[in-house]
């Protein structure tokens, strides 16, 4: 076997990194892309919000063959991987659970790879081993808590369980197009009262005068992004507090990502009154972020919902992935998709404590995620699993 020698270091910044370098590693996810990430950082989206790049770099003979997004976390904003009782008990115990190293897109609970790795490397166990263990040597010289890879792939998972991460399993709520001809044809695989609801709710937002307009890259103006910002900032204020993307960022997205980069808006008598931010590549459709000037009945569900599936059914995209959160998406066609995290923890009785925390959490999520498949929207049920071992955790 071959061995080949790398040289592994921490970056303080991506913008060290050479785009097409790091973009030969992150393939067509777009929030992997150089673009995405280096633009959260150029344009000061984590600033404030406790999210420190100390992204890890392989090398091997000067090229970029392996690296790992990571960050320096102050506190558990925009994870949607949700610890704060672990935080908590820790407090209690007199434990500092922060600082904490996150591998994981800010602001983004999108499953992708976490251990990137260039396809032509000749040693992918070797390269992902020595990352993992980089990444774990980080934590114990900045003393952090511990190592958290939030929604990685499968194999990313299996390296990770191999070298002692507890590996937590949640879910999201995707679509899946089933060759549908149309929305009618996927309305029709829908049992008879959420037809009758969709095509309600469809139908009262057009009684109310709204329409509809798409927008891709550079159709995307600054007028467009100006005004979606100021609905996006609304929704924040309203509920978390500070909105974490930046209006350049945004402008960054329509200029370097143009292909990947949608909006999806509403106008009421030539007067915009709600946007919804989206992305996408080859087959997936990510829904991200929505707000609105006003509350308008059932605008949410057909502008970040309706509007979508019929993106994805015209554009002949295989998911729209919907996020985290709302049971009410299943009555929308949605199903529970299996996700999950890894953890390793440097305190022997905090990683006790949290490993039996995810025995017994394991089993409510996969009875609730069973219960929600079992009252689908569709004709016939679909059951959802927990695949790649998730939810192999024994008591100690």
């Amino acid at each position: 076997m071959q061995v080949v020698d790398l040289t592994i270091q921490s970056v303080n910044s991506l913008t060290e990194v050479s785009a097409t370098e790091w973009n030969r590693l992150a393939g067509d996810n777009p929030f992997l892309r150089h673009e995405f990430l280096a633009g959260l950082e150029m344009h000061h989206c984590l600033e404030g919000h406790g999210w420190y790049p100390c992204h890890i770099t392989a090398r091997a003979d000067g090229a970029l063959v392996g690296a790992i997004p990571l960050y320096l976390k102050t506190n558990s904003i925009g994870e949607f991987v949700f610890d704060w009782d672990w935080a908590e008990a820790c407090e209690r115990a007199g434990i500092n659970y922060y600082p904490k190293l996150v591998s994981a897109i800010p602001f983004t609970p999108v499953t992708g790879a976490r251990l990137l790795l260039r396809e032509d490397f000749p040693e992918p166990s070797t390269l992902r081993r020595a990352l993992i263990d980089t990444a774990i040597a980080s934590a114990r010289e900045s003393g952090s808590s511990g190592v958290h890879f939030l929604f990685p792939e499968p194999p990313d998972d299996a390296a990770l369980s191999q070298q002692g991460f507890m590996v937590r399993p949640a879910f999201q709520y995707h679509w899946h197009n089933r060759d549908y001809a149309n929305f009618d044809d996927f309305l029709d695989g829908l049992n008879s009262k959420r037809r009758k609801q969709i095509k309600k709710e469809r139908a009262a937002v057009r009684a109310a005068g709204i329409e509809m307009e798409i927008l891709q890259g550079s159709e995307i103006s600054d007028r467009h992004w100006r005004t979606f910002q100021q609905f996006y900032a609304s929704t924040f204020h309203r509920k978390w507090g500070e909105p974490r993307l930046t209006l350049p960022f945004f402008r960054s997205l329509s200029r370097n990502l143009p292909h990947a980069t949608l909006l999806f808006l509403a106008r009421l008598k030539d007067e915009y009154i709600a946007g919804a931010f989206a992305m996408r590549n080859a087959d997936t459709l990510y829904g991200r972020h929505w707000g609105s000037s006003d509350r308008y009945r059932f605008l949410h569900f057909e502008l970040c919902y309706y509007q979508t599936i019929e993106y994805c059914i015209r554009h002949k995209l295989e998911v729209l992935d919907a996020g985290v959160q709302g049971e009410y998406k299943v009555h929308r066609g949605f199903l529970p998709a299996p996700v999950g995290s890894a953890h390793w923890i440097a305190d022997r009785d905090l990683r006790s404590a949290i490993e039996r925390y995810l025995y017994d959490e394991q089993h409510l999520i996969r009875h609730h995620m069973k219960q929600l498949s079992l009252h689908s929207a569709y004709k016939q049920a679909h059951g959802a699993g927990i695949p790649h071992d998730q939810g192999t955790f024994q008591k100690q």
